[in-house]
C-alpha cells in the first residue's frame, strides 16, 4: 500500500496538488465567481514566470544534488544593473545579454567555490545572498533607479490588459522550459547533471568532469535568475535593490513540490514548472481572499516543510 501510495506521489503528486489548491480556493463564494475566470488565470500566468524562470535554473542545481540561497538577491542586483543601464541609454536587446551575464557571473562564483573549494553549496550561496544584496544596494545607492520607457517594460504586460492575448514573459518562460527539459532529458549534460546528484564520486569515476559540470550548472542557473530578474524589472518598472527577498523559498519551494529531492539525483521540469504554479495560485488565491501577506508567508513555509516531508515519503526515508 506504502509503496503504491509512493508511486503515485512520485508521478502524479505536482498535479493533485494544483488540482487541491485549485479547488481550495475555488470553493468559497467570495472567491469563486472570479477565480476559475480566464482573466485571472492570465494574472496567475504572468505572475508565474519570475519563479517559473528561476525553478528552471534550481532544478539544474537541486538534481546535481546542491542548493542556490542567493537566488533573491540575484534577482534584485540584474534588476538595479539594467536599471541603470537603461538610465545610460543601453537598449532592450544589450540590457538583455548583460543581465543575464551579470546573473550568469554570479553562479560561476558560486560554482566555482562550490566546486573548487570542495565548500557546501549552502554556505557559498547563503554569503552570496548578502553579497548580492548589499552590491545591488551600493550601486542604487539605496534607492529605486527610476529610467525613461524601455521595450522591457511591455514584457510582462499586453497592449489590451483585458485581452486574451498572455504577455511576452509567459511565452519565454515556456519556451526556456521546454529547451531545459529537453537539454535534461536528451543530452549527454542532462545525463551527467543526474549522475552528479545521484553519486558525486561514482559519476568521477565513470569519467565525468565534476568540478567543471557544478561550475556549468551554476553558471548556466545563474543566466535563468539574471532573466528572473530581468522579467522582475519589467514588472516593477524600475531598479529595486530590497525586491525579491525570500524569492528563493518560493522557488525551491516549487522545484521540491514538482517532485526534485533536495538529496539530488532526481526532478523534471514539467513538476518545477507545475510547483511554480502551486505557489502562485497560493498567493493569488490568498489575495481574493483578503489574506494579509503574514498569513500567505506562513502558509509558504508550511508547503515547504510538506513538500520536504513528502519527499522523503516517497523515498520511503526513515526518521
Amino acid at each position: 500500500m506504502a509503496s503504491t501510495l509512493r508511486s503515485i506521489l512520485a508521478k502524479a503528486g505536482p498535479f493533485i496538488g494544483l488540482f487541491l489548491v485549485i479547488g481550495l480556493f475555488a470553493a468559497p463564494s467570495e472567491t469563486r465567481e472570479y477565480f476559475l475566470t480566464y482573466h485571472n488565470f492570465k494574472i496567475i500566468f504572468t505572475q508565474t514566470v519570475i519563479v517559473s524562470i528561476g525553478a528552471l535554473g534550481m532544478t539544474l542545481i537541486i538534481v546535481s544534488g546542491a542548493i542556490d540561497l542567493s537566488v533573491g538577491s540575484t534577482v534584485a542586483l540584474t534588476g538595479v544593473i539594467a536599471a541603470l543601464l537603461i538610465q545610460r541609454g543601453w537598449g532592450a536587446a544589450a540590457t538583455t545579454m548583460a543581465a543575464i551575464g551579470v546573473g550568469g557571473l554570479v553562479g560561476l562564483l558560486n560554482g566555482s567555490a562550490v566546486a573548487g573549494l570542495r565548500m557546501p553549496s549552502f554556505i557559498i550561496t547563503l554569503g552570496m545572498l548578502g553579497i548580492g544584496r548589499g552590491t545591488a544596494k551600493w550601486l542604487a545607492e539605496n534607492r529605486t533607479v527610476n529610467y525613461d520607457a524601455s521595450p522591457i517594460n511591455s514584457w510582462m504586460t499586453t497592449s489590451d490588459p483585458s485581452g486574451y492575448a498572455l504577455p511576452a514573459g509567459v511565452w519565454v518562460a515556456l519556451a526556456l522550459a521546454i529547451a531545459t527539459a529537453l537539454a535534461l532529458k536528451k543530452t549527454v549534460f542532462g545525463r551527467h547533471v543526474f549522475a552528479l546528484g545521484s553519486n558525486e564520486a561514482a559519476a568521477r569515476l565513470c569519467g565525468v568532469p565534476t568540478v567543471r559540470l557544478q561550475i556549468v550548472v551554476f553558471a548556466l542557473a545563474g543566466c535563468f535568475f539574471g532573466l528572473s530578474g530581468l522579467f522582475q524589472l519589467s514588472r516593477l518598472r524600475l531598479g529595486d535593490p530590497t525586491v525579491a527577498v525570500g524569492l528563493e523559498l518560493d522557488i525551491i519551494a516549487a522545484v521540491i513540490i514538482g517532485g526534485a529531492s533536495l538529496n539530488g539525483g532526481s526532478g523534471t521540469v514539467l513538476g518545477s514548472i507545475i510547483g511554480a504554479l502551486i505557489m502562485s495560485v497560493l498567493r493569488n488565491g490568498s489575495q481574493q481572499m483578503g489574506l494579509p501577506n503574514y498569513f500567505q508567508e506562513i502558509i509558504i513555509g508550511l508547503v515547504i516543510i510538506v513538500a520536504v516531508f513528502l519527499d522523503r515519503f516517497r523515498r520511503g526515508a526513515r526518521t
